[in-house]
């Protein structure tokens, strides 16, 4: 069973768009939060009402949102008492799947999102050290310790579960909504556990040392171990790309 969700990344999840009236926007805001495990598998959605309210758009956006959802699969609607709309979290993906969409990403691509992925991970960690509470701590800690001897799909969603419960600690909803994007778009591939065991005590360490410098309210150190620590992966990600053009 997954842990609490922080109340900053719900609030993120359903702050109001910036764009009005775009059912793909609403689509993918609860795409992100469905992959990601904000929400969870046979969970019930809010009501249409509820969610044009929090997203600031018409009943008819959000309509259109969930027949796009439903038609992915990630969605299901039932009728009569009891009804509603219900995630149908995703099967998780192949073992060997990480390579075929390893080969679909340019690394101009992959060193552009990890741009992007560095300033908003740097920027909230700094944030997190600054801000955190002695509950955003604890949710840290927790999270820190899910991947000691996690693999496989376990040891991917620790991390992203990691990212996450920082940017939330950064109290700041559109870096945490930042972070959910950019977890959705790439986060799967980014954090596919390619070391094994050995991959995951690094990691794991890694995330002990930022864990740290955040509950001593380092900012600098905070920032600059996270980008460390996502450069790592983004170095190990190039070179296999790199092997896998090799004939």
């Amino acid at each position: 069973m997954r842990k609490e969700i922080p109340n900053n990344a719900r609030l993120a999840l359903f702050a109001p768009l910036d764009q009005l009236g775009r059912a793909e926007a609403v689509a993918a805001r609860l795409l992100d939060a469905i992959t990601l495990g904000l929400l969870d598998d046979a969970e019930q959605l809010p009501s249409e009402v509820e969610l044009a309210a929090r997203f600031g758009v018409s009943t008819v956006t959000v309509r259109e949102a969930l027949a796009v959802l439903r038609h992915q699969g990630l969605v299901e609607t039932r009728r009569g008492r009891g009804g509603g709309s219900f995630v149908r979290t995703p099967a998780w993906p192949a073992p060997n799947s990480w390579a075929e969409r390893l080969r679909l990403v340019s690394l101009a691509d992959l060193r552009d999102f990890g741009d992007h992925y560095l300033a908003v991970a740097g920027a909230a960690a700094k944030l997190a050290a600054e801000r955190s509470s002695p509950e955003d701590l604890e949710r840290l800690r927790l999270a820190g310790e899910d991947l000691l001897d996690a693999t496989g799909p376990a040891a991917t969603r620790a991390e992203r579960h990691f990212h996450l419960e920082v940017a939330a600690a950064a109290q700041s909803p559109r870096l945490t909504n930042q972070e959910v994007h950019l977890q959705g778009e790439r986060g799967g591939l980014l954090w596919v556990p390619l070391g094994g065991e050995e991959g995951s005590r690094r990691a794991y360490a890694e995330h002990r040392a930022i864990i740290t410098a955040i509950a001593a309210a380092d900012g600098g150190l905070a920032r600059r171990l996270t980008e460390e620590h996502i450069l790592g992966e983004l170095d190990r990600l190039a070179d296999l790309h790199l092997s896998l053009e090799t004939p």
